[in-house]
């Protein structure tokens, strides 16, 4: 497992995330996550977005930042959230 930062710029103000850090096994699957959703991975809140994210996964920037501990699960981490 990997750890990456995802962060997006679509969505801002408050109560929106700006950006999470995950476990994950590639780019792709971390990207693939959404803040809210502590239980990795369902698509509830993808298609209830609340406005809170980006509308879609493709729309995530995605930087890798190393190897995560064997212990770790997958899933988010932390998240900066911008509550108002």
């Amino acid at each position: 497992m990997k750890l990456y930062k995802v962060w997006q710029n679509v969505r801002s103000g408050y109560d929106t995330y700006s950006d999470m850090v995950v476990c994950a096994g590639s780019a792709e699957e971390a990207r693939s996550m959404h803040p809210g959703d502590k239980n990795y991975p369902t698509e509830d809140n993808w298609n209830d977005n609340s406005g809170t994210w980006c509308a879609l996964p493709g729309d995530a920037y995605v930087e890798y930042l190393g190897v995560a501990r064997g212990d770790l699960l997958k899933g988010v981490i932390c998240t900066s959230f911008h509550a108002g």
